[in-house]
Protein backbone atom coordinates (compact mmCIF):
# COMPACT_ATOMS: atom_id res chain seq x y z
CA UNK A 1 0.00 0.00 0.00
CA UNK A 2 1.46 3.46 -0.94
CA UNK A 3 0.04 6.20 0.95
CA UNK A 4 1.25 9.29 -0.83
CA UNK A 5 -0.56 7.37 -3.95
CA UNK A 6 -3.62 6.59 -1.73
CA UNK A 7 -3.91 9.90 -0.16
CA UNK A 8 -4.05 11.85 -3.76
CA UNK A 9 -6.43 9.61 -4.53
CA UNK A 10 -8.47 10.08 -1.79
CA UNK A 11 -8.09 14.28 -2.05
CA UNK A 12 -8.41 14.21 -5.86
CA UNK A 13 -12.17 12.16 -5.54
CA UNK A 14 -12.92 14.79 -2.79
CA UNK A 15 -11.54 18.18 -3.53
CA UNK A 16 -15.11 19.16 -4.53
CA UNK A 17 -15.51 19.53 -0.59
CA UNK A 18 -12.22 21.34 -0.03
CA UNK A 19 -13.48 23.85 -2.98
CA UNK A 20 -16.67 24.17 -1.10
CA UNK A 21 -15.00 25.43 2.36
CA UNK A 22 -12.68 27.86 -0.03
CA UNK A 23 -15.72 29.07 -1.66
CA UNK A 24 -17.40 29.87 1.72
CA UNK A 25 -14.59 31.28 3.38
CA UNK A 26 -12.15 33.36 1.13
CA UNK A 27 -13.45 35.62 -1.17
CA UNK A 28 -10.42 36.14 -4.10
CA UNK A 29 -9.04 33.74 -6.39
CA UNK A 30 -5.53 33.57 -4.89
CA UNK A 31 -6.65 33.52 -2.00
CA UNK A 32 -8.91 30.54 -2.26
CA UNK A 33 -5.60 28.88 -4.22
CA UNK A 34 -3.89 29.63 -1.34
CA UNK A 35 -5.77 28.15 1.19
CA UNK A 36 -7.08 24.58 -0.75
CA UNK A 37 -3.09 24.21 -0.84
CA UNK A 38 -2.79 25.29 2.99
CA UNK A 39 -6.09 22.80 3.19
CA UNK A 40 -4.30 19.55 1.42
CA UNK A 41 -1.04 20.33 2.96
CA UNK A 42 -2.54 20.02 6.65
CA UNK A 43 -4.91 16.77 5.54
CA UNK A 44 -1.26 15.43 4.54
CA UNK A 45 0.30 16.04 7.61
CA UNK A 46 -3.00 14.80 9.72
CA UNK A 47 -3.69 12.15 7.51
CA UNK A 48 -1.64 9.42 9.86
CA UNK A 49 -4.06 10.65 12.57
CA UNK A 50 -7.67 9.39 10.57
CA UNK A 51 -8.50 6.01 12.25
CA UNK A 52 -11.55 5.40 9.98
CA UNK A 53 -13.75 5.95 12.92
CA UNK A 54 -15.45 8.63 10.64
CA UNK A 55 -15.80 8.43 7.16
CA UNK A 56 -12.79 9.98 4.99
CA UNK A 57 -15.19 12.92 3.86
CA UNK A 58 -16.08 13.97 7.52
CA UNK A 59 -12.43 13.73 8.22
CA UNK A 60 -11.42 15.60 5.17
CA UNK A 61 -13.88 18.57 6.10
CA UNK A 62 -13.11 18.85 9.39
CA UNK A 63 -9.41 19.39 8.40
CA UNK A 64 -10.63 21.78 6.30
CA UNK A 65 -12.90 23.66 7.99
CA UNK A 66 -10.27 24.25 11.14
CA UNK A 67 -7.21 25.07 8.51
CA UNK A 68 -9.79 27.51 6.55
CA UNK A 69 -10.70 29.54 10.53
CA UNK A 70 -7.28 29.34 11.16
CA UNK A 71 -6.10 30.42 7.96
CA UNK A 72 -8.64 33.87 8.35
CA UNK A 73 -7.62 34.07 11.62
CA UNK A 74 -3.71 34.09 10.78
CA UNK A 75 -4.51 36.64 7.49
CA UNK A 76 -5.27 39.83 8.83
CA UNK A 77 -6.49 41.16 5.18
CA UNK A 78 -9.49 39.23 6.13
CA UNK A 79 -12.63 39.54 8.62
CA UNK A 80 -14.13 36.66 10.23
CA UNK A 81 -16.94 39.01 10.24
CA UNK A 82 -18.04 40.13 6.96
CA UNK A 83 -15.98 37.86 3.99
CA UNK A 84 -17.50 39.20 0.67
CA UNK A 85 -17.37 37.54 -2.73
CA UNK A 86 -15.61 39.07 -5.33
CA UNK A 87 -17.09 40.03 -8.50
CA UNK A 88 -17.04 37.30 -10.75
CA UNK A 89 -15.02 34.21 -8.24
CA UNK A 90 -14.68 30.85 -9.02
CA UNK A 91 -17.53 29.71 -6.91
CA UNK A 92 -19.46 32.91 -8.91
CA UNK A 93 -18.31 31.52 -11.86
CA UNK A 94 -19.48 27.70 -10.94
CA UNK A 95 -23.06 28.78 -10.01
CA UNK A 96 -23.49 31.29 -12.90
CA UNK A 97 -26.25 29.95 -14.76
CA UNK A 98 -28.44 29.51 -11.27
CA UNK A 99 -28.67 32.58 -9.87
CA UNK A 100 -30.60 31.53 -6.71
CA UNK A 101 -27.55 29.14 -5.78
CA UNK A 102 -25.24 32.40 -6.49
CA UNK A 103 -28.18 34.39 -4.05
CA UNK A 104 -27.34 31.60 -1.70
CA UNK A 105 -23.28 31.46 -1.61
CA UNK A 106 -23.62 34.97 -1.26
CA UNK A 107 -25.90 35.01 1.68
CA UNK A 108 -23.25 32.15 3.27
CA UNK A 109 -20.61 34.58 3.24
CA UNK A 110 -21.97 36.35 5.63
CA UNK A 111 -22.12 34.00 8.20
CA UNK A 112 -19.97 33.81 10.49
CA UNK A 113 -17.41 30.72 10.97
CA UNK A 114 -19.23 27.98 12.83
CA UNK A 115 -22.63 28.83 10.49
CA UNK A 116 -20.73 28.80 7.25
CA UNK A 117 -19.08 25.14 9.15
CA UNK A 118 -22.87 23.74 9.75
CA UNK A 119 -24.33 25.04 6.64
CA UNK A 120 -21.14 23.30 4.09
CA UNK A 121 -22.03 19.90 6.31
CA UNK A 122 -25.63 20.42 5.93
CA UNK A 123 -25.46 21.24 1.85
CA UNK A 124 -23.63 17.74 1.94
CA UNK A 125 -26.13 16.25 2.83
CA UNK A 126 -24.37 14.69 6.34
CA UNK A 127 -27.25 13.84 9.03
CA UNK A 128 -26.80 15.90 12.47
CA UNK A 129 -25.38 12.88 14.33
CA UNK A 130 -22.78 13.33 11.73
CA UNK A 131 -22.17 17.26 11.57
CA UNK A 132 -22.47 16.63 15.36
CA UNK A 133 -19.80 14.45 15.59
CA UNK A 134 -18.42 16.57 13.13
CA UNK A 135 -18.62 19.99 15.24
CA UNK A 136 -18.17 18.38 18.63
CA UNK A 137 -21.87 19.25 19.25
CA UNK A 138 -24.67 17.31 20.06
CA UNK A 139 -27.43 16.80 17.36
CA UNK A 140 -30.06 18.84 19.30
CA UNK A 141 -27.40 21.60 18.82
CA UNK A 142 -26.84 20.81 15.66
CA UNK A 143 -30.58 21.14 14.49
CA UNK A 144 -31.44 24.22 16.68
CA UNK A 145 -28.43 25.89 14.96
CA UNK A 146 -29.15 24.80 11.53
CA UNK A 147 -32.94 26.07 11.70
CA UNK A 148 -31.54 29.30 13.23
CA UNK A 149 -29.65 29.26 10.19
CA UNK A 150 -32.15 28.99 7.40
CA UNK A 151 -34.06 31.96 8.96
CA UNK A 152 -31.00 33.88 8.80
CA UNK A 153 -30.51 33.32 5.82
CA UNK A 154 -34.10 33.55 3.70
CA UNK A 155 -33.30 37.19 5.67
CA UNK A 156 -29.83 37.68 4.25
CA UNK A 157 -31.21 36.63 0.86
CA UNK A 158 -34.15 38.94 0.95
CA UNK A 159 -31.30 41.97 1.44
CA UNK A 160 -29.57 40.64 -1.25
CA UNK A 161 -31.63 40.50 -3.96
Amino acid sequence: MDIEKDFIALITSNQAIIHRICCMYVDNKVDREDLFQEIVLQAWKSIKSFRGDAKFQTWLYRVGLNTAITYIKRDRRHSLAELQFSQQSYCDIIYEEDKDILLMYQAISKLNKVEKALVALYLEDYSYNDIAMTMGMTPNHVAVKISRIKTKLKELSKQLS
